[in-house]
Parts: C-alpha cells; sequence; structure tokens
C-alpha cells in the first residue's frame, strides 16, 4: 500500500511540474512617456482573450502556455500598440499619445481595475479646467460654494451633506493631506487652492467608507489628486477678466522632456479678483510649485515636490435678506466690509517607490507642511455686542509632519490572483495659539478662545483583492489609532489628554458579466474624529463616533459610445459632537441618516463631441428628533450637473455646462429655505500648437443666485430685537474673463 501511495505522489508531481512547465510567465512594462509608467493599461494576448491591466508602475504579468506572444496594449488617450513580448525578454513598449475616445474605458474585473479613476482622466481631458474649485466640481454629485471673499476654503456637499469645509470628505494631492484636525474655523477645513488646476493629470474619487487607505474623515468620500510627472511644454499665460481679474500663470521644464532617466519642472502662479461686491475683495494668491523625478533603476523612482503658497482678501460676508428688503444695502453689499483674512501653506514630500523582481512593490512617502491662517468674520453684526459689533477672529498656525508606506503583493494560485497590500501611516499635528477673539475691524478686543493643539493619528491596514473569473472581491480592514491633547492658555485648569482607536473593516464585490455590463456592492465602516477641544472636553466621550455605509450599483458601457453608472447608497452616522469655531462651542447632533441615488452618464456623439450628466438624489434625516424638526440643514436634496464639449485638441475647442442644486431646508424645521439655482457656464478656446487664445464665461445667462447660504440669528444697528432669517453669499454675475497662452 505504501508502494502505492509513494506511486501516486510521484506521478502527480510530475504531472504537477509538467503543468509549470507548460506555463511561460511574461513581464513587461508600458509607459506613456519617457519617464511616465502607464497605470492602468490594458494588456492582451492577441487571438488568445486573456488579459491583465498594469499597476501604478506600468508593470504587467501574464501567464502564456507559449515563450512568447503577440501582445495589444490600450490606454485611454494613447494609441493603441503592438508588441511581441518572450518570456526571457526585457519587453518595455512606449504608447503615443492619441485621442480620448470613450471606448477605450473597459469594465474590467482585473486587480488593477480603477474604473472612477478612469472617468476622471476622462473629463480632465476632454474639458480642462482653470480653477480649483472647478477641479472639485469634476467629481459627480459634488458641489461647493464660496463665502468668504474667494481665499477661504470652499464649503462642500456630496451625498446629502454640508460638509463645510470637509468634515466628512477626505482630500489630498500627490499624498498630501490637505483636510486640517481641529482647525481655528472647522473640522477637516479643506483648502485646495494652492494647487495649481493645469498640473492636475488625474483625479481619483470614491464615494461612501469603504476604502481601506483612506481613514479620518473618508465618510461621505474622498477626493485624491495626482499631479503630472513633466511638462508636455513650457507654458506661459495670462488671463485678464471683468472685476479686475488678472492671472498669470509660468510653466517651465528644468530638464530636457527627452531624459528618460530624470524629470524637473516648476510652475508659479500669481491672481488677482475683487469680484462684483461694492468693498473690493482685494484677493491675491500667488502659488510655486516644484517637483523633481529620479529613476533610480527602471523599478524605482524617486519623486521630490516642494511648493508654497500665499493668499489675502477682503469680504463682505453673507449679508441678510432683511437688510436687501429694506434697501439699506444691496445684494453686493456689506454690514461690515472688513471681513476677510490670510493664509499660507509649504509643503514638501519624498516619496520612494520600488517594484521588485518578483512582482511586489512598495510605496514610501515623508511630508511637512507649514500652515497658516487668520480669518476676521462677521455673522451675527450687533447681536452679542450692540457697540463694538460681533466681529471675530480664528486663527491656526501649524506644523504636520507625516509618513505613509504600502507595501503591495501580487500573487497568483490556479487561476485565482490576488493582491495583498499591508500599509502604516501616522499624522502628527502641532498647533500654536489657535484662537477665537472678538475685534472691531480687525482690531483685537479679547479673546474668547486660546490654546495650543497636539493630535496624532497612527494607522494599519490591510487590503485584500481576490480575483476569480468575472469576480472581484475586495476585503480590507484598517485599525486607526488617536491622541489628543488641549493646553488652553485662558485657563487654570488642564482637561487630560485622550487617546481612542477606531476598527473599520471593508468589502467591495464586484461581478464583471462582460464588457458591458458591471455590477457591485460596498459596505463599510468609517469615522470622522471631533476637534481636539470636543475630545478634552467631553473628556474622551464620543471621540470617534463611527459611519456605516453600503451602496450598490452598476457600470454599464451598452456601446463604444455610452457609459453609464448608477448606484443606490445608505450612510448612518452614530454620533457627532462638533466644535462651533465661529461661537467657540460643543454643538451634538446626534445620529442621522442618509440615503440616495447617483446616476451618471458619458455619451461621445462623434470623435470630438461629448456630452455628460450627473443626476444626485438624497434624503437626509437626524434620528433623534421629532418628525418635522429632523431636517439636516443645507442637506442637498437634488442636484444635477452636465455639459456638451467639443475637445479638437488644435483648432476650435469648448464647452458649455450646467449646474444645478434644488431647494432645500436651511434649519431642522424647514422653515427658512436655502434657494435652490440653476447656472450655465461657457469656454471656447482656439489651440495651435504654439498658442492657445481663449473666451471663458461664468453665470452666461446673468442669473441672480445665492452661493453659500444659512439660517442665522442676527441684530442689525438699531435693532430692537434679533431675527432669525436666511444671510447668503450673492452669487457672481454674468462674469467673462479671456486668456493667452504661449507654448514654447
Amino acid at each position: 500500500m505504501a508502494k502505492c501511495y509513494t506511486t501516486f505522489f510521484i506521478l502527480l508531481s510530475l504531472l504537477f511540474t509538467g503543468a509549470l512547465k507548460a506555463q511561460n510567465v511574461i513581464n513587461g512594462q508600458v509607459w506613456l512617456a519617457p519617464n511616465e509608467p502607464a497605470e492602468g493599461a490594458l494588456v492582451t494576448v492577441k487571438d488568445a482573450g486573456y488579459s491583465c491591466m498594469t499597476d501604478r508602475g506600468g508593470n504587467f504579468k501574464l501567464v502564456t502556455p507559449s515563450a512568447s506572444a503577440t501582445l495589444i496594449i490600450t490606454h485611454i488617450g494613447y494609441v493603441p500598440a503592438e508588441y511581441t513580448a518572450t518570456a526571457q525578454g526585457d519587453n518595455k513598449v512606449s504608447l503615443a499619445k492619441g485621442v480620448y475616445q470613450l471606448e477605450d474605458v473597459i469594465l474590467s474585473s482585473d486587480i488593477n481595475y480603477k474604473y472612477f479613476h478612469t472617468i476622471s482622466k476622462v473629463d480632465l481631458n476632454i474639458r480642462p479646467v482653470r480653477s480649483s474649485q472647478e477641479l472639485l466640481r469634476t467629481v459627480p454629485g459634488l458641489f461647493i460654494a464660496q463665502h468668504a471673499g474667494g481665499g477661504k476654503a470652499e464649503q462642500i456637499f456630496l451625498r446629502g451633506f454640508d460638509i463645510d469645509h470637509g468634515t466628512d470628505v477626505q482630500v489630498s494631492v500627490d499624498g498630501l493631506p490637505v483636510n486640517m484636525v481641529s482647525h481655528g474655523h472647522g473640522q477637516g477645513y479643506a483648502d485646495l487652492h494652492f494647487l495649481i488646476p493645469e498640473l492636475v493629470k488625474t483625479i481619483d474619487y470614491g464615494k461612501g467608507p469603504y476604502y481601506t487607505e483612506h481613514g479620518n474623515l473618508n465618510t461621505a468620500g474622498y477626493v485624491s489628486f495626482q499631479t503630472i510627472d513633466q511638462l508636455e511644454n513650457n507654458r506661459f499665460q495670462v488671463e485678464g477678466g471683468q472685476f479686475n481679474h488678472l492671472r498669470a500663470l509660468a510653466m517651465v521644464n528644468i530638464l530636457p522632456k527627452e531624459n528618460a532617466k530624470r524629470s524637473a519642472f516648476v510652475a508659479s502662479e500669481f491672481m488677482h479678483f475683487d469680484g462684483p461686491f461694492q468693498s473690493g475683495q482685494n484677493f491675491n494668491r500667488f502659488n510655486l510649485f516644484g517637483k523633481y523625478i529620479e529613476h533610480i533603476s527602471t523599478n524605482t523612482k524617486l519623486t521630490f515636490l516642494a511648493s508654497a503658497f500665499s493668499s489675502k482678501w477682503d469680504a463682505s460676508g453673507q449679508v441678510p435678506q432683511r437688510a436687501i428688503d429694506q434697501k439699506i444695502i444691496d445684494r453686493f453689499g456689506a454690514i461690515d466690509n472688513t471681513e476677510g483674512g490670510i493664509t499660507g501653506r509649504y509643503n514638501a514630500s519624498v516619496q520612494l517607490s520600488s517594484f521588485l523582481k518578483n512582482g511586489n512593490s512598495i510605496e514610501s512617502q515623508l511630508y511637512y507642511s507649514r500652515y497658516y491662517f487668520q480669518l476676521y468674520s462677521n455673522f451675527t453684526f450687533f447681536l452679542r455686542d450692540s457697540i463694538n459689533g460681533d466681529q471675530i477672529k480664528q486663527s491656526d498656525e501649524r506644523d504636520i509632519i507625516g509618513f505613509n508606506t504600502k507595501y503591495h503583493i501580487p500573487f497568483t494560485i490556479g487561476n485565482t490572483k490576488l493582491k495583498t497590500t499591508v500599509g502604516a501611516s501616522i499624522r502628527y499635528d502641532k498647533t500654536y495659539d489657535t484662537e477665537l477673539s472678538y475685534t472691531r475691524q480687525r482690531s483685537f478686543l479679547e479673546h474668547a478662545k486660546l490654546g495650543d493643539i497636539t493630535e496624532s493619528n497612527a494607522a494599519i491596514f490591510i487590503d485584500q483583492k481576490i480575483q476569480y473569473n468575472q469576480w472581484l472581491v475586495n476585503i480590507g480592514s484598517r485599525l486607526d489609532y488617536l491622541h489628543f491633547n488641549y493646553l488652553d492658555k485662558l485657563s487654570a485648569n488642564a482637561d487630560a489628554p485622550q487617546n481612542k482607536s477606531i476598527v473599520s473593516p471593508k468589502i467591495n464585490v464586484q461581478y464583471t458579466f462582460n464588457k458591458k455590463f458591471q455590477a457591485f456592492v460596498k459596505a463599510g465602516k468609517g469615522f470622522h474624529s471631533n476637534d481636539t477641544r470636543v475630545v478634552v472636553a467631553n473628556q474622551g466621550r464620543q471621540i470617534l463616533p463611527p459611519a456605516y455605509g453600503a451602496d450598490l450599483g452598476f457600470n454599464f458601457h451598452p456601446n463604444k459610445k455610452l457609459v453609464l453608472n448608477a448606484a443606490v447608497w445608505y450612510l448612518f452616522l452614530q454620533q457627532e459632537f462638533v466644535y462651533v469655531g465661529d461661537e467657540g462651542i460643543i454643538e451634538p447632533s446626534g445620529r442621522s441618516r442618509r440615503v440616495g441615488l447617483d446616476l451618471s452618464g458619458r455619451y461621445q456623439m462623434t470623435k470630438y463631441l461629448f456630452a455628460d450628466a450627473n443626476i444626485n438624489i438624497a434624503g437626509a434625516r437626524l434620528i433623534d428628533e421629532e418628525k418635522g424638526e429632523d431636517k439636516i440643514p443645507l442637506a442637498p436634496t437634488f442636484t444635477s450637473t452636465g455639459g456638451i464639449t467639443y475637445a479638437n485638441k488644435t483648432g476650435w475647442n469648448g464647452s458649455i455646462r450646467y449646474r444645478y442644486i434644488k431647494d432645500r431646508a436651511a434649519n431642522e424645521t424647514n422653515t427658512v429655505i436655502a434657494k435652490g439655482y440653476s447656472l450655465l457656464d461657457g469656454i471656447i478656446n482656439y489651440t495651435h500648437r504654439k498658442y492657445e487664445v481663449g473666451l471663458a464665461v461664468e453665470n452666461v445667462l446673468n442669473a441672480s443666485w445665492n452661493e453659500a447660504q444659512f439660517d442665522t440669528e442676527s441684530r442689525l444697528m438699531n435693532e430692537p430685537s434679533a431675527i432669525s432669517e436666511l444671510h447668503f453669499t450673492p452669487g457672481t454675475p454674468f462674469f467673462a474673463k479671456i486668456k493667452l497662452a504661449i507654448m514654447l
């Protein structure tokens, strides 16, 4: 009997060895430029039907029955290439730039598949954006509003959230966190104005708390910007327009773009804008950005970037409707025209990406940011102080240092592909004299809050992707540990430091029926931390209230010209204690529930003519409040964006775009309504190889609309008592600007 078993195992070993010999592994790399690897390129064995997608380093791995194979390589926006690869060869393929076509968008179950990343790249290339605000608007369903002179971070709306300035959406640029935790103006404050829009290469985004790489503040979703590695051309551009708009831009390659080993460029931007207000905004912004890339070897890349940003502005603030009705001011007037502020940020980052011979890869980043912020606001006018007025000053100055690392391990078991990612991160914030004080025309009166904040966030996560035939399953979890400390400089009694941990499991399941239809379901837990001042004041209660979400949806590519996406979703927040920076108080809001529907479509009418539309429906309620008093103020219920774009790379090109938001409740009882609006914007350019001229018009139909809106209790000078009503920042009327760009 023992001999039988021995013979059986010998035969099994021979069969297994023979099977291994019958399989050949073809490895290779795909490049989009001399030093830019092609992430997400589709590599298909010709006439065989099996394929894979490249990873972040442009690497691919195919198991084939023969030692050589003819490959077809495609990537959206590039000319398809045919290449004969061998198992022992140095298989490197460079793709030539082509025309962006929707037929190149693929639905795949590959472990490197990133559908939303691809769609964002389509959007960026068929309708280039010219401001950081427009960058955010490329995310379907995301609305923004500005209400403090142009220099303040935008108010964000997404998936039934008034996210304020970033409390429930995580924003990053090249791995640098944009959100400021425990900020002097509001939790998660995300000022994106340090990003020069022409430098953005891709926008990766996801809605809901389903992604293990993204931790704190990722409840409604995340938005990650990636800048270009090299300029196609040197560019010098000037813009001018109404309301004293002026913008100058310079982007210059320091090293020749043909250099395959290293690249370097710098870009600088200056902008001035007064706006339509009677008291000019005097908004000035300066940006400087530099990036250097060194390919230490074929599979090892070092990236260093640095940036500097400064901005200052005046503001007219939010005005009460009654002041306009009584003709005290007009829509573009001011009750207090001494509002405004200054802000700045300096960033430095070094990243090392290594793609090992065994297919594994590791990415690590060390970053540092120096940040400052001062804001003067007056929301209630003479409610608190009938003599000096209610102007306040908020300030935030801090150092941020952080480290991120991820290790990717792809492997195969039979017909199943797997990719394990383990990662860790740490972020440390230290603020100096974070302040809320009372002022009069920017002159100090007295402190309301003053102290130093120290907040640390350490995290580890594991993410497992499993691809079997048409199935792609993504299971993961992350552990976050946060430490909070606050030194209150106005109190002799020190609150004890607090710390807390939270585990956030996630699961995403996707089934690709064929090249035309793909269904998915997502579920996960996320969180947003509360402000350190809240955490220590409440002795650690409800430090990290969790959020639980689920999505069910599909991606549909019925033909070469049409791409559709739809999802129904649910999100539950257990509890929130929010630090209201304008008043220096803690405001609990209880449990909340949101449900909704997202619909998106892209249609290519001709080679260069594209149409797109997004529809987003949401219902938001406070669970612990009585019916009729359970509205979530300013939560959007219906939004839609879209447009038509003619995307010819040379000659005439342009777009006409709309955005719409429906009326919504401005308070819990729905007795004050934030007014909806519908706007139309247009761009037309003439592009030549050496130059470009263009005209951009915002609010083409000159609609009268309210941008930021709030139900606020205020008191005007000489009013006998306070009145609670709608306060708003008037939206910009018809606004035209022209540009001239020279490319060298």
